[in-house]
């Protein structure tokens, strides 16, 4: 008997076998790769990348199927129960890069992709499974209403590309919503130098955390003075009366590189 899923670890468990076809075939394993899975489930994606006969490292918040998970007895795979979130993987991924391949639970994907970000040395290549709505955003361009946080961080590390879209049917249960596979690989350069990493992160969540201000309010809004902000923006030639979603990914890294950092209380 299939196991039953449970809705507070968010679990729809991926059965489609086209679909994990196609996400194996984007991952492009190699002799050589090690992998990481997040949220195994039962055990589909993991027994096709067990064939490939490379380490795999899993990690599975649901103390059941982790252990049956363990049952395997697989020499190329390490289970470990935990939450990811909560998860410190440095002494885990012993052998970076890590390709990371997984059907994230949806509740938690954006928190995934900020960890993924905060430790890019760990990884390589990733695969993801998002909610169509979470893929939308990470692929947007600027000027678009789906371009955000999550587009400018990511895009400035990584080229995005859609593997494929996946309906409802290809889970147990289906969920409400339609999903999508996309593909991340890593630049060998940012799109932009970045000299002050956690900066760069805080003014990208300034410029969104208002969208309907202009740029400029919208920072001030967020912490910092008056004057830094119009001294960034004419440093690096950006009019103040923009709105931050218009901002190309180069535009974000040059006024973060211009600004002085802050430190809002509670941001």
């Amino acid at each position: 008997m299939p196991p039953r899923p449970r809705k507070r670890f968010g679990q729809n468990f991926l059965h489609d076998q086209h679909v994990l076809g196609r996400i194996i075939a984007a991952a492009e394993v190699a002799q050589g790769d090690h992998l990481l899975e997040i949220g195994p489930g039962p055990g589909a994606l993991t027994d096709r990348l067990l064939a490939l006969d490379v380490p795999i490292v899993a990690i599975e918040v649901d103390r059941d199927l982790g252990a049956a998970l363990q049952q395997r007895q697989a020499e190329n795979l390490t289970v470990v129960i935990g939450d990811v979130l909560k998860t410190d993987l440095t002494p885990l991924l012993t052998d970076p890069p890590y390709k990371l391949i997984a059907n994230l639970p949806y509740n938690i994907s954006s928190q995934v992709l900020f960890k993924v970000l905060a430790q890019r040395k760990l990884f390589g290549r990733l695969v993801l499974m998002f909610q169509k709505e979470v893929g939308d955003r990470l692929i947007a361009g600027p000027a678009t209403r789906d371009y955000g946080i999550l587009s400018v961080l990511m895009q400035t590390w990584y080229e995005i590309e859609r593997v494929v879209r996946v309906p409802p049917g290809a889970f147990h249960p289906p969920p409400k919503v339609e999903s999508v596979v996309l593909c991340m690989n890593p630049l060998l350069q940012p799109r932009v130098e970045i000299v002050d990493e956690a900066l760069h992160r805080q003014l990208v969540r300034g410029a969104f955390a208002q969208r309907r201000k202009t740029l400029r309010n919208s920072l001030i809004g967020y912490g910092w003075q008056p004057e830094q902000v119009d001294q960034g923006f004419a440093q690096a030639e950006i009019d103040p009366g923009r709105r931050g979603e218009t901002l190309t990914i180069e535009e974000f890294g040059c006024l973060a590189n211009v600004l002085e950092p802050i430190t809002p209380q509670g941001k």
